[in-house]
This record gives structure tokens, sequence and C-alpha cells, in this order.
């Protein structure tokens, strides 16, 4: 059983059992008493979260910036392990303090000044849960199709209202659901995946996959960074909100270490057979651009077409479900006085009709995806290299109250980081393009200017706005924050936050 204060199943009490309820709590303070367990507990929920059959599929989109197996495989390993370090390194934050992650990014904000690194975390979860969600469906309507079941628009409709149905009611009710499901979800969904690699592994064709050319080092560096917001850049703005349950003398390498490696591993594994899959067969390769679940059903035998939809299906509900949480809370932060349940209500009717538009009326899933994982993935590498940067320079936990308090040390609007984030945003816009979602045709300014070829030459799919951005606002904070850190640190601790200030 899970402790009403404990979501990450630490404490386990077998004696009582305590019926599921909806949770009221928003941006509220975890207490110390209430902080139990060691590091070790975080592997659970970050290996539950990525342990989703789209790993698979991600060797396919790797393939698709032009690259080899070998290349892929570097670049597949290295964005993924690299971008759940530095959500290792953002969980630190959360045992150092007792809040949600974009709660703790006020230090560096401010607490009004956070409203806008909040919103983008708000849009890049609901687009998270707005993609699994399309997913979801567009995988149940291909095996109903396979099965001779049906598969058109009524299919499709009944998909989306169940999967979508599952994702809000866990939304709503919050952690105590969210947790209890999650244990489920990962044993299924393992056990049923390794299945589907028994069953394919024959389809493995080495000698396709050794002919697939090499690309050049901006296509390698193009799929690095697009693994990146695939997988740990996607997360990152929720890292903490799991750790911020440990006690605060827990180790931080071990927090580091435990996400890092819960996070990375299904993705890594995942991602060298999908990368196998997708060069023995340029057929599958190109079938899952449009459809990257449903197209791992055709090499299926019939027989596990419904397994497969049941493994495919929960795998992308147990992501869509703590996407829509932790959505519910940066709604709450960006200054929503709402219960956080109303949050979560609200983001999954916008879950619901973006998942339409995608499901019905777009053109192509993969271009889409690609363009919203590197447009939103620009300021939110912005906003992690402020909160990495910030992180680095403190020497104490944070002041809880004053995370709270307009006109505590953390301060209202402070000038500094929020420009730092829009200007590395700007600069990283600048040299990042996607043509296959026309409506980004704006983006790349800066690739003719900084001679790097335009729009159309070697650097213009290397998505190397991502890394610059994080890069500048890391730097820019380690430059010109350390004097406002040291501030803050000196003043004496404030009182603990009141309902009055919960909300703020």
């Amino acid at each position: 059983m899970t402790h009403p204060h404990d979501p990450l199943g630490i404490t386990h009490d077998r004696a009582t059992a305590r019926p599921i309820q909806l949770e009221t709590h928003g941006l509220d303070v975890i207490g110390d008493a209430d902080r139990r367990g060691t590091p070790r507990m975080l592997f659970w929920p970050w290996f539950g979260a990525n342990v989703s059959v789209l790993g698979l599929s991600y060797g396919a989109f790797a393939f698709g910036f032009g690259i080899s197996f070998w290349q892929a495989l570097v670049a597949g390993t290295v964005g993924i392990v690299v971008s759940f370090l530095l959500c290792g390194f953002v969980s630190v934050a959360g045992k150092r303090g007792s809040a949600p992650t974009m709660v703790l990014s006020r230090a560096a904000y401010g607490v009004r000044g956070n409203r806008l690194p909040s919103v983008v975390s708000w849009m890049l979860t609901v687009g998270w849960e707005t993609a699994l969600i399309s997913l979801a469906t567009l995988a149940t309507a291909t095996v109903f199709t396979s099965l001779g079941w049906g598969g058109g628009t009524e299919t499709k409709v009944v998909a989306l209202m169940v999967v979508a149905a599952l994702t809000v009611v866990a939304g709503v009710m919050g952690f105590d659901l969210i947790m209890r499901l999650q244990t489920a979800i990962t044993v299924i969904t393992g056990v049923l995946t390794l299945v589907y690699v028994g069953l394919v592994a024959h389809h493995v064709d080495w000698g396709a996959v050794r002919a697939v050319p090499g690309g050049s080092a901006q296509q390698m560096m193009g799929a690095l960074v697009f693994m990146m917001a695939g997988f740990g850049l996607g997360w990152i703005n929720a890292a903490a909100d799991y750790s911020r349950y440990l006690p605060r003398d827990s180790s931080s390498l071990g927090v580091i270490g435990w996400t890092t490696f819960g996070g990375s591993l299904a993705p890594v594994l995942l991602l060298v057979f999908g990368v196998l899959l997708a060069g023995s067969s340029p057929q599958l390769s190109r079938a899952i651009a449009d459809d990257p679940i449903g197209a791992l059903t055709t090499i299926l035998p019939t027989w596990f077409l419904v397994p497969f939809a049941v493994v495919a299906v929960l795998s992308l509900v147990g992501g869509a479900v703590l996407d829509i949480y932790s959505s519910g809370l940066a709604l709450l932060s960006a200054g929503l006085r709402v219960p956080r349940y109303l949050a979560a209500l609200w983001d999954g009717c916008l879950m619901i009709a973006g998942s339409v538009y995608i499901v019905f009326f777009a053109d192509g899933f993969l271009g889409q995806f690609m363009g919203f994982l590197t447009t939103l993935g620009v300021p939110v590498a912005a906003w992690s290299g402020v909160m990495l940067g910030d992180l680095a320079l403190r020497r104490r936990d944070y002041d809880d109250g004053d995370l709270y308090r307009p006109h505590g040390r953390y301060g209202d609007i402070p000038l500094g980081p929020p420009l730092l984030t829009l200007a590395a945003t700007a600069v990283g816009w600048g040299l990042v393009t996607n043509t296959a979602a026309h409506w980004l045709g704006w983006q790349g300014y800066l690739l003719r200017p900084l001679g790097l070829g335009g729009r159309s030459g070697a650097w213009a799919y290397a998505n190397l706005g991502v890394v610059v951005a994080l890069a500048l606002s890391f730097l820019g904070t380690l430059l010109l924050g350390r004097r406002r850190v040291r501030a803050q640190e000196a003043l004496a601790p404030s009182p603990a936050p009141g309902e009055e200030v919960l909300n703020a």
C-alpha cells in the first residue's frame, strides 16, 4: 500500500489498507516528517515512466537523420543517458527543497517571474500527453485493422475515448492512484515487451543493417539532440517531483545515479532493438513515421496482436498520466488558482482536443512531433540551464517559506534569469529548423548569418539550438547569478509557509 505522503511506495503498511482517495493537495510543502526512503527508490517511477514500446520507434526516428546503425546507436545512447543525467541533477533540487520542480525554480526566477517557464513547462507536458494518447489511439486502430475488426473512424473514436478516460481519471485522482497503476503497468509492459522482442527478432537482417550508409557529423548531432529532447529533456521540468519525498540528507550522488539509471535503462535497450528493426526494413522505417506504434504490429503473428495492443496502450497511458499530473502542477505554478484536480481536468480537455486533431486531421505524425519537440525543446533547455546553474551555485537547502512569498529572499520578478532565458531561446530558435512542419519555417534565422549554410545547409538539421540554449543559460547563470545566490543564502530562515501563500 502507498502511504498518503509517500507516492514512491517507500512505506509499505501491510496491516492496513487505505482506499484510493482524490488528492486535494496542490503546491503543498512536503514536511520533513513525511520524507522517507532512499535514492534507490527513484528507480521505479523513472523506469516505469519510460519502459514504452515507443522506444522501439526511436530507431526509425534516428535513421530519419540519414545516419548509419553505429552512428544511430551512439547518438541515441549518448542523447538518452545525458538527458536523464540532467534530470538527475535537477532531482537533487527536490531533496534539497520540499515542493514541485516548477516551484523550486522560483529560487532562480522569482515567485511571479517563474510563471513564464511554468507556462512553457505546462505546454510541454500537455503536448506530451496529447502525443502519447494519439499514438495509443492510432495503435489500437491499426491492431483492429490487422484483425479484421474494423479500424476506421468509429474504432479511433472509441479508442480515443477509452485511453483519454483512463488518463484523465488517473490524473484527476492524483498520485495515490497513479503510483498504484504505475507498478502494474511496469510489470505488464516489461514482460510483454520482452515477448514482442522475442517474436520479431528473426526480422533483424544484419546485412541490411550494416549496409545503411553513414551520415555527417551534423546529421549525427541532429539525431543526438532529438533523442535528448525526446527523452530526458521531456521530463526535466518534472524531475524534482519525485525526489522531493526523500530526506534532505539523502545522497546527492545516489539521487543523480538512480534517476539516470532508472530513466535510461529501458529506452537504451529498446532503442538498440528498434535501430536493428528499422535498419533491416526501410519499409517498416517509413511506416513508423506515420504510425510509430501501429507499424510495429505489421511484423507480429496474429495471435499476439491483442496482447501487443494492451502493452502499447498501457505503456503510453503510463507516461501520459504522469504528464497530466505534472501539467496540472505547472498550471498552478503559472498562477491559476484552482484545485489541482480541476487543473488536471482542464489539461485533459486540451489533451483530447489536440488528440482529435492529430488522429483525424493532421497529415503524418513524425514531422509534427519533431517540430513540437525541437521548438519547445529550446526554451526548456534554456530553463534547464538556468535551473542547473542556479542549483550548482547553492550551498544550502531552499527556504521553503520564501518560495511562496513574492517579497521573500527569492524576489518577485528579478530581471536577470527571465531575460537570459529569452535571449538563449531566441538564439536557439535561430539555430534549429523543421521543414516537415511548415508552421515552423520561420526558425533557423541565424544559420546563414553565422556561416552555417542557411536553412538548407549542413547544419540545418543538427538541432544545434537546443544545446546552445542550454549552454548559454547555464554559463550565464554561473557568471551573473553568484552574487544573488550568496545574498539569498546569507539571510536567516523564514517562517514556514502558511495557507495564504501556498497558492502564490
